[in-house]
């Protein structure tokens, strides 16, 4: 029936597999839960307990394999016919999450995204930047979702049949992290598979410093330029390179690379304050694709 899939990273994922378990056992089909750790240096005896549920496992790598290649081999690991991916920092909001999508199932929705939320209350001011980003372009509504039904979808918090992901699975060409999600959610509407969306929501207890978060952003535009010098996507248009385009086609992008440097700190300085402006990340991840196009 159900084979529920976690990648972990340096993160304690008890709490989650404990939960899901506790849920999947009351509903009385035939499931499992793997769990795959990517070579963490951290809670690895806090996620060994793992093994002591029914039903539950934990594997570890020994060196980090990457957000794609994980997932393809969670995929493979799996043996029943439905996957359903979430990520450890993950937690479902409702008690009934599992059967809901056990009735999705029996209706035959070939692939679900439940949506995502995050915590109302604030985190520390290090931590603001990745909270209010997440709150206020991750989010999405049912509504909006159904309206742009590939837009605003992760794959956590994310239901597939086994064969469909076998069809397209994630590119490990990209190695480093940024636009897994985006190039798998391409490909599923290159080949017109329509995503069921509904409220079935998980909250993302993303904890990233906006140090971290800030971080990963230029490695992820740094994937993102990969795709676009390497992997034709240049018909697939994110708000990233089509800002760089407009850029490019006005002889733009030497001069912002050059506003970017010179400017760098001052936004930095923004994005890690207690009041981080989301325009102002906008500017910097322009600025810094630019630059990193440059060189």
């Amino acid at each position: 029936m159900l084979s529920i899939l976690i990648p972990t990273y340096n993160y304690n994922a008890f709490s989650l597999v404990e939960e899901l378990n506790n849920q999947a056992l009351a509903t009385g089909i035939k499931y499992e839960i793997i769990v795959l750790d990517d070579g963490s240096n951290y809670f690895l005896k806090e996620n060994q307990k793992i093994n002591e549920l029914d039903n539950c496992s934990l594997n570890e790598l020994s060196q980090n394999i990457g957000y794609s290649k994980i997932r393809n081999v969670l995929a493979k690991k799996a043996k029943y016919d439905w996957l359903l991916f979430l990520d450890s920092d993950t937690f479902p909001r409702s008690s009934s999450y599992i059967s809901n999508y056990i009735k999705l199932i029996t209706k035959n929705k070939k692939v679900v995204f439940g949506g995502i939320e995050y915590p109302k209350n604030k985190p520390e001011n290090d931590k603001l930047l990745r909270w209010k980003y997440g709150k206020k372009r991750e989010v999405s509504s049912l509504s909006n979702r159904i309206k742009k039904p590939y837009n605003s979808v992760f794959v956590y918090n994310f239901l597939i049949e086994k064969t469909i992901f076998s069809s397209i699975l994630f590119d490990e060409k990209i190695k480093k992290y940024g636009y897994e999600d985006f190039m798998f959610i391409q490909n599923l509407k290159l080949k017109n598979i329509n995503i069921y969306h509904c409220e079935n929501t998980v909250f993302h207890l993303n904890s990233d410093t906006s140090d971290v978060f800030l971080t990963k952003t230029r490695t992820a535009l740094k994937t993102l330029q990969f795709l676009f010098e390497n992997q034709n996507i240049f018909y697939i248009e994110t708000k990233i390179t089509k800002t760089y385009n407009i850029l490019y086609r006005l002889k733009l992008v030497a001069t912002i690379s050059r506003l970017f440097q010179k400017h760098q700190n001052k936004l930095e300085t923004n994005l890690k304050s207690k009041k981080p402006s989301l325009f102002i990340l906008d500017l910097y991840k322009i600025g810094y694709f630019c630059l990193i196009n440059t060189k």
